[in-house]
């Protein structure tokens, strides 16, 4: 075949790729032992069948493509062509990168060699590669920052969630702790100021990170506001009960909430507590430094399922005495060798600081101190609640 035949051929090769169903043509156009020396697609084989593969996988991806053929030269078997190709982006991802449904345009230039009459080998050298990899940190930014604004949103939702100011009581200290990771978790706590003095103090966890588990806790907290108000009695049970019913239809059926919530009379020091689901709470008792006392009541989370009954505990606290309620973000940490914080640990560490006032500082110089310190990565909220009856004056 002379040169300009050569230069028609591959003429007739770029018409054939912008042919999306006629892969007949393509197949026969290709020499049995054709070779492909550059890859169109990173994962593509060198062979004939690679090559094919690769074409199908750009067709399922773009629509409408145009080779605007620039320049041909032509020597002996070979012919060099200088081009534009032209396509939409709006089928499917390709290396990473969404459909945009815009149009995208790519320079290549790419050499063939003939041999009777047949596509047997080729070389290419373009601008689609670079492209799509630009492409797909642009659109890997643009996510981050879409996902940096939604945690944001969510952190907002989160802190409007909690309360502004402590209560205070007479013959009491309430100390709230609160630590947020950088990813957004469910964490919450909360006071009830009650009828003849009494206060409710909640502490809970809604499953799940991000916008999603800020939503959920903002309703839950206003949830249990409202029912404990409503109620008008010292009954944590009840309160859990109605807000379990009422958060049953507000809630993904794919989260819930854990939470554990007292009512404080602060004459008596009576504590009166339901549990639904949460993390045990540890009360330290005068002169034992030996080990925490949990504070157990049965009970299941909050929005699982329907006609749910919440054990109802009561204990009362002397002076001196501390209740602990925290979230799960405290025992799950991990140190640097995977192991975690765990339950005993802090078990153990209520009953030798419990006697202190700043018990969840303590804690927390602990926490750091088993992480690593400032290379630690927080991996969930951080909440804790401690209830102090203030010690006898003598």
């Amino acid at each position: 075949m002379s040169a300009e035949q050569n230069k028609a051929l591959v003429r007739r090769f770029f018409e054939v790729l912008e042919d999306e169903g006629d892969f007949e043509a393509l197949d026969k156009m290709l020499a049995p032992d054709f070779i492909s020396h550059n890859k169109r697609l990173p994962s593509q084989q060198p062979g004939r069948e690679g090559f094919k593969w690769a074409i199908a996988e750009l067709r399922a991806a773009y629509s409408n493509t145009k080779f605007l053929i620039e320049q041909q030269v032509a020597e002996g078997d070979l012919v060099v062509t200088r081009f534009t190709v032209r396509a939409i982006h709006d089928r499917r991802e390709i290396m990473g990168v969404a459909p945009t449904s815009r149009e995208v345009s790519y320079k290549a230039m790419i050499m063939h060699r003939i041999s009777e009459g047949k596509v047997a080998e080729e070389w290419s050298l373009g601008t689609i590669s670079p492209k799509l990899m630009r492409q797909r940190l642009e659109q890997e930014i643009r996510e981050r920052e879409r996902i940096e604004q939604e945690l944001e949103v969510a952190r907002r939702i989160q802190r409007a969630s909690l309360p502004e100011e402590v209560p205070k009581l007479e013959g009491w200290e309430i100390t709230p702790r609160y630590q947020p990771a950088r990813e957004v978790g469910g964490d919450f706590y909360d006071f009830h100021l009650l009828s003849e003095g009494q206060l409710g103090l909640v502490v809970g966890d809604a499953t799940g990170k991000g916008v999603p588990a800020a939503l959920v806790t903002a309703t839950t907290c206003g949830m249990l506001q409202a029912v404990s108000q409503a109620v008008g009695s010292s009954s944590p049970g009840e309160v859990l009960a109605r807000v379990n019913e009422t958060l049953l239809s507000r809630i993904p059926p794919n989260m819930f909430v854990t939470c554990f919530y007292a009512i404080l009379e602060p004459n008596s020091a009576s504590l009166i507590y339901a549990n639904a689901g949460h993390d045990l709470p540890y009360l330290h008792r005068n002169n034992s430094t030996e080990e925490a006392e949990e504070m157990r009541a049965t009970g299941m989370p909050l929005g699982l399922m329907p006609g749910m009954g919440y054990e109802e505990k009561e204990t009362t606290l002397k002076a001196g005495e501390a209740a602990l309620f925290y979230s799960d973000g405290i025992v799950e940490a991990h140190n640097p060798k995977g192991e975690m914080f765990g339950f005993p640990r802090l078990k153990a560490l209520v009953a030798m600081y419990g006697e202190q006032g700043s018990l969840g500082e303590r804690l927390l110089e602990e926490l750091y101190s088993f992480t690593g310190g400032e290379g630690w990565e927080q991996e969930d909220d951080i909440t804790l609640l401690t209830l102090r009856r203030s010690a006898a004056r003598s």
